[in-house]
């Protein structure tokens, strides 16, 4: 016989190996995984999950804030805050008078977005501030309301404080339907 331990005779079914085997019980399937450390690691990557998270959203903050005073602040200040209201005169590109126009703005402190109307054209629209340089704000126009398609669909809008306390200037530029570049000025309460 051989010096191998346990490698006699296999026992008979249902019969239990003799005491000298190491092999106890043999299986087709692998043995099922420990899930010892299974809660340990699933900790771990919420964890750093949630860190990636909180130092993102961190960043994001700080970007954001950064974000105005690095471009001068992009939100409507105080002075500019309320509703305006006056005359524009439109010239074309030659210089030459084409009309006269009354116009409304409303800028809320700290924002920056406004709306206009152009109440001598039945016209209105959104105003996004896209540069503030000092006292010096220049808003992007886009037309959301023109029944009578007497407007144009975009222009730039630049406001400065103006001569008088209380005031300021406005300067609308815009290219009209058919092509031609036209500035209006004016003053507004």
């Amino acid at each position: 016989m051989s010096d191998v331990r346990g490698a006699g005779p296999a026992p008979a079914r249902g019969e239990r190996p003799p005491a000298d085997s190491p092999v106890r019980q043999l299986s087709l399937y692998p043995p099922p995984r420990s899930t010892r450390h299974t809660a340990r690691r699933r900790r771990s990557v919420v964890l750093a999950v949630a860190v990636v998270v909180v130092l993102g959203a961190g960043l994001g903050a700080v970007l954001w804030a950064l974000r105005g005073t690095a471009a001068g602040d992009s939100t409507v200040p105080e002075s500019y805050a309320g509703t305006w209201r006056g005359e524009m005169s439109q010239v074309d590109d030659n210089g030459d008078h084409v009309t006269d126009w009354g116009a409304e703005i409303k800028l809320e402190q700290g924002e920056e977005r406004g709306v206009s109307e152009w109440y001598t054209f039945d016209c209105r629209g959104s105003l996004s501030l896209s540069e503030r340089d000092g006292g010096r704000l220049v808003f992007d126009y886009v037309e959301t309301y023109d029944p009578d398609e007497r407007c144009v669909d975009e222009s730039r809008l630049v406001l400065t404080s103006g001569d008088a306390a209380g005031t300021l200037s406005a300067e609308w530029t815009a290219v009209s339907h058919s092509g031609v570049t036209m500035t209006s000025t004016g003053t507004l309460r």
